[in-house]
């Protein structure tokens, strides 16, 4: 019989409908669990699905474990999945409950809690950064006094980079406290500030050993593409990721997963690297945001969402990454929001990108510009494949740099 698979939040994103699409091609039936009417499902999402399941509060316990039933009494449910950061504690104590295998309450709690997360690592010898989870002002500014500015506060359930802040002074600190509720009942997680360069590493694992790798580079790193609207961040997948240069990030990769207890499932662990040596950042027990398998997937010659369901019901991979292409993602920022008038330089960065161009966003004259903190996949953007990375990276840099977006 046929894997019944209840997949919760499909229409919060399209990367979820390309997760509920992998699932059917390898012989799932699929049941959407959501926040909206059937009717309002769009067709993309809709063409994939077996079923649809309304749910009032996809971030309740509760009411994921009544959806789930409702749909049992027609036809037994043998997984409950997510794509979503933000679902997958809800989810994995609603897969508790109803006694579904899956990832545990325990692994889904420690993924979402920043602090909790680089206590149990620190105990198994990962190296993180100094970091401290604080219930008070006193406490925030103490570890500051102790570690020394700047230090970087974040929510301790943070999406990506979504509420972190570098404060480089007392009153950036306290600034920073009262944002983020600190005092009002709010606990956040303060860290100390690793100098140096940021990536990804990505997996898919099958009872906690990775079956597939990917390693891929920020440029800069992402608070500082956060905080500066005139850099044009990159995203840049590497093809060279079996050399023995990145032996040592993907064997703390492993510890990480097993430490955790992250059986099978997909993985993306944030990492630094720098004056202090190799540091572990973070790590979500889920496939990347920003549609990075897209760019996995491009250079490998893979459809890496299918691999994430082969390996999610049988436990497998059908073949191995190619890594015939490096592929990367830059995006160009407009100097403030408003509406897109024009470009300089666009005819001479897309002859020289279009070899190379696999995908790209360029908003027509008279469109609204997005926040820059919507993330990579906002605004002006080139994703591209090329057989050299440090190709890649100088035709990266230099739409980067010859682009510029005007708008009034």
């Amino acid at each position: 019989m046929r894997p019944h698979v209840a997949f919760v939040g499909p229409e919060l994103f399209s990367a979820y409908t390309d997760m509920v699409r992998g699932l059917k091609e390898a012989g799932a039936l699929v049941t959407g669990v959501g926040g909206r009417p059937a009717a309002a499902v769009d067709e993309p999402l809709r063409r994939h699905l077996d079923g649809w399941v309304h749910a009032d509060d996809l971030g309740s316990r509760d009411g994921l474990v009544a959806a789930v039933r409702a749909l049992s009494a027609r036809r037994g449910v043998d997984l409950l999945e997510t794509g979503d950061e933000a679902l997958v504690l809800p989810v994995a104590q609603a897969r508790e409950a109803l006694g579904l295998p899956g990832l545990s309450v325990r692994t889904a709690t420690l993924c979402r809690d920043k602090a909790a997360m680089k206590e149990t690592l620190r105990a198994a010898g990962v190296p993180c950064a100094a970091s401290e989870a604080v219930s008070s002002v006193a406490a925030l500014r103490a570890f500051a006094e102790r570690e020394g500015f700047p230090v970087i506060v974040k929510p301790r359930a943070a999406l990506g980079g979504l509420g972190t802040v570098r404060c480089t002074d007392v009153a950036g600190l306290e600034a920073a406290a009262s944002r983020l509720g600190l005092g009002q009942g709010a606990s956040v997680q303060v860290e100390e500030f690793v100098v140096g360069h940021e990536g990804f590493y990505d997996t898919l694992a099958v009872d906690g050993t990775p079956v597939v790798e990917f390693v891929a580079h920020y440029y800069p790193t992402v608070l500082s593409a956060l905080d500066d609207r005139r850099v044009a961040p990159q995203i840049a997948a590497t093809n060279r990721a079996d050399e023995p240069a990145y032996d040592a990030l993907k064997a703390m990769g492993r510890t990480v997963i097993r430490t955790l207890g992250i059986g099978t499932s997909a993985t993306h662990m944030e990492w630094f690297f720098g004056p202090k040596g190799l540091k572990f950042s973070e790590i979500g027990a889920r496939p990347p945001g920003e549609r990075i398998y897209d760019l996995h997937s491009a250079g490998n010659d893979l459809d890496v969402w299918a691999e994430w369901a082969q390996v999610l019901l049988h436990r497998r991979v059908t073949r191995p990454p190619s890594r015939r292409f490096a592929t990367g993602s830059v995006q160009v920022r407009p100097p403030r929001d408003g509406r897109v008038v024009g470009y300089d330089g666009l005819e001479h960065v897309m002859a020289a990108l279009r070899p190379h161009l696999f995908a790209h966003r360029v908003p027509a004259p008279g469109t609204p510009t997005d926040p820059i903190h919507k993330g990579y996949l906002n605004n002006v953007w080139f994703r591209l494949r090329h057989a050299d990375y440090d190709a890649l990276r100088e035709l990266m840099t230099f739409a980067g740099e010859r682009l510029t977006v005007h708008v009034a």
